[in-house]
């Protein structure tokens, strides 16, 4: 079957797509192909390995775990697939796989395009090694098996036990601490703390500007003491560690303990609260254990927040076998303290009245709260916890042996001494060193300074701001007199060879020689190969050696460094050269000292600035901490817009415009102007003025003669209309006819320029008396908007 098989396993192994699958999809049985590949790969053969940070035997339901697969020089692999199997499963249903996959690099890892749940190399080509995280599944999963498969060259390497297989089982919630230890002897374990909590992990609502981790309190302590625990009141140092980021109370409850108690943990506070590993270590501690004081607890405040925070309870280091735990490795989600009701980072302050229990946060707790999934997904961790045991003292009495090179000597008496500089101490960095008191090889002492800037609590001492140590004049040793002192390494000479494989050379000198008159054995030259220019036919590109590195850009903190060299002849066939002229790598300097400025939480928001419509509203906060700390750079108030209901809208009108001639040529007339609406009034505005006004006009005076015609006229009309009006009476009143009231009249024929309105009279009822010239329907007309449009 391995014959059968193996053409289609390279296939699978090395096929790639331009964009990564979803994790979604029917697997329709291709990922069980996978399964069946064989090798032909010999026994004991161990230059590959799929490994687990950590190397945990257990895993926490949904925690993730960096995946790494790597070879052994010289060994590399240009393909590979990687899958998580549920343990006893064939991996021919969709079902069968568990956890989840996430890529870390998109150009070195991408999800199978055939087999969603699987991943492969997005390109092949040679590699050593490459790493994805694995979130495992949620409880109740039960074992889990994590398989590899390698391509290289034409061979597949793949197993179902060995280096290219991990299992893990799901880590039992219900393990209690050990209430009695067994172990003898004591232990020394160092405690890293890598803080994960970042924009880009949990980008809603991040505080860019302020967030930190405060400072780190705890303890190795016994059963009878409880630091803090999940269903437990935050004692009073728990609750300044949980709203303040303050280990001062915490750090006094601790040394109250008296026996109970073997070493106080501390570590200082971090801002920002994620930088890379290259920038800055991770803090961390030494402590020591004994078998009754076998528990590690310690807490840090994740800031800004109400009450949030990270930390171990009560983590006990000694094992069911009577022996110190080697490593343990913890993911770290955040707890709510039960002191302050704040959903949000910077929620305002709300005591939480009476006070609630410690509990874990959830994605359900809040909509508002940053993490909150509508979904109930399990936190990401935001931080993780590493407890290495370093050494041990005293006979030991485990039954089950460790690596011979884990049994060491006896822990050193003298411990390195901590720094107990309280967080309410602000310093200047220290002055370098002084020159040493003593010119000659006599022994002698060098001092450096510092300033103390500010003291936040003046019940709390601020420690010395001398530093002295021990020292001796130029070019002595304060060793044993019986050892070497030798210089630093000149620089490199030039390469032997500007083409191909050649050998360069350092030199250094011996500056104090032993005083029992023995000679120095330690090397005062070393020789290594080096290559200029690889080849040098007519077509190669030949250049110089690398200049010396630049002085590094930044001083302080990380900055660039550059150095460059120069193209010594180009290709004789006039193409362009192709080597690199300039180098740029990232150099580190000493820490920038930064104080971090101590504000009040923000003040609700201001009214809006506008009574209507669109305008702008503020809230501030205030500096709390001294002006000596020097300017702070965080803003003190924020702007954002506000809207209320529309203002009200008047209405618009245009222009008026000339006045009309007037409407007789001589005698009295009248004239008229007009304007029209350019806005309708809104929201409630006034309303619209007239869109119409006329005045009397007098052109001149009608002639005698015209002015008798017009009487005569006006008088002949006067007496048509009483008439009129007498036949109208008349016919009304007639006995033979009966007539209705006048209708309403019509609306105007036209909106502007002159139109007609009618009105009607009709006939109701009619005698046989009645007269056909005297009983008809009667009609009237009148003009309407004569204004002009």
């Amino acid at each position: 079957m391995g014959e059968t098989f193996r053409p289609t396993c390279l296939q699978v192994s090395i096929c790639f797509s331009n964009e990564p699958s979803e994790r979604v999809g029917k697997t329709d049985g291709y990922c069980s192909r996978i399964l069946q590949a064989q090798s032909n790969r010999k026994e004991g053969n161990h230059e590959f390995r799929l490994r687990v940070e950590g190397d945990p035997e257990n895993y926490q339901p949904g925690s993730t775990y960096r995946v790494t697969l790597i070879a052994s020089s010289p060994s590399y692999f240009r393909g590979f697939t990687l899958i998580a199997l549920k343990e006893g499963t064939d991996g021919g249903k969709d079902e069968d796989y568990t956890g989840n996959f996430q890529i870390i690099d998109e150009e070195e890892t991408q999800f199978m395009t055939n087999c969603p749940p699987a991943v492969t190399e997005s390109t092949p080509r040679r590699r050593t090694s490459i790493q994805v995280f694995w979130t495992a599944p949620p409880s109740g999963s039960g074992c889990v098996v994590l398989k590899a498969s390698i391509v290289q060259r034409r061979t597949i390497y793949f197993q179902d036990e060995g280096s290219l297989t991990k299992r893990m089982c799901e880590k039992d919630a219900t393990d209690k601490p050990l209430l009695d230890c067994c172990a003898c002897g004591t232990a020394k374990y160092r405690v890293t703390f890598y803080g994960n909590w970042s924009e880009k992990i949990h980008p809603k609502d991040y505080p860019r500007r302020a967030n930190h981790w405060s400072a780190i309190i705890g303890a190795s302590h016994s059963k009878n003491y409880v630091l803090w625990e999940y269903g437990g009141f935050a004692s009073e140092g728990v609750k300044q560690v949980a709203e303040l980021g303050s280990p001062v109370k915490m750090e006094e409850e601790i040394r109250q303990k008296g026996d109970e108690v073997l070493t106080v943990i501390k570590m200082k506070a971090q801002w920002p609260a994620w930088q890379p590993l290259n920038v800055r270590a991770a803090p961390s501690a030494e402590f020591s254990v004994d078998r009754t004081r076998h528990l590690m607890s310690f807490l840090t405040m994740l800031g800004p927040s109400p009450d949030w925070n990270v930390g171990l309870s009560a983590e006990d280091l000694c094992t069911k076998e009577c022996g110190w735990a080697q490593r343990v490795v913890q993911d770290l989600i955040p707890w709510d303290a039960g002191t302050d009701s704040g959903v949000t980072y910077e929620s305002p302050n709300k005591p939480t009245v009476p006070q609630d229990k410690i509990r874990p946060l959830t994605s359900l707790d809040h909509p508002q709260s940053p993490f909150y999934d509508p979904e109930g997904g399990a936190i990401t961790p935001v931080a993780r916890v590493v407890v290495e045991r370093i050494a041990r003292k005293g006979e030991q009495c485990n039954i089950v042996p460790d690596n011979v090179d884990d049994i060491v000597a006896d822990i050193a008496q003298e411990e390195k001494e901590e720094d107990d500089t309280p967080e309410t101490c602000i310093y200047s960095n220290w002055s370098p060193w002084s020159a040493c008191s003593s010119a000659t090889c006599e022994k002698g002492k060098r001092m450096r300074q510092r300033m103390l800037k500010a003291q936040l609590d003046l019940s709390v001492p601020c420690p010395h701001t001398q530093d002295f140590e021990p020292c001796m004049g130029p070019g002595c040793s304060d060793e044993d007199a019986s050892t070497c002192m030798m210089s630093e390494w000149i620089t490199w000479s030039p390469c032997s060879m500007s083409c191909g494989m050649g050998t360069r050379s350092r030199e250094r000198y011996v500056k104090q020689f032993p005083d029992d008159g023995s000679v120095c054995t330690l090397p005062t030259e070393e020789t290594e190969n080096c290559v200029v220019n690889e080849e040098c036919s007519p077509s190669s590109c030949l250049v110089t050696e690398w200049g010396e590195w630049d002085v590094c850009s930044a001083t302080c903190g990380l900055g660039m460094k550059r150095r460059e060299r120069m193209v010594k002849m180009p290709p004789a066939d006039g193409s362009i050269c192709g080597a690199e002229v300039l180098e740029v790598e990232k150099c580190m300097m000493p820490e920038c000292h930064t104080i971090p400025c101590m504000l009040t939480p923000w003040s609700d928001w201001s009214d809006c600035s506008v009574t209507c419509g669109k305008g702008l509203r503020t809230r501030q906060r205030m500096l709390k901490s001294p002006v000596e700390l020097g300017e702070c750079t965080e803003e003190l108030e924020q702007v954002e817009k506000c809207m209320l209901p529309e203002c009200p809208i008047d209405c618009v009108m245009s222009e008026w415009t000339e006045w009309s001639e007037c409407n007789k040529s001589c005698g009295k007339g009248h004239t008229i102007r007009t304007r029209m609406v350019k806005l309708e009034p809104q929201f409630g505005g006034d309303t619209c003025p007239e869109t119409i006004q006329r005045k009397k006009c007098k052109i001149r005076k009608c002639n005698r003669a015209n002015s008798n015609e017009r009487k005569q006229r006006k008088t002949e009309q006067r007496e048509k209309r009483r008439s009129k009006q007498a036949r109208v009476e008349v016919a009304s009143e007639h006995p033979g006819c009966k007539m209705r009231p006048w209708s309403s009249w019509t609306e105007c024929t036209k909106l502007c320029g002159g139109g007609i309105q009618e009105r009607l009279m009709t006939v109701k009822q009619k005698f046989k008396t009645a007269q056909l010239s005297s009983c008809k329907d009667r009609k009237e007309i009148r003009a309407c908007n004569v204004h002009p449009c």
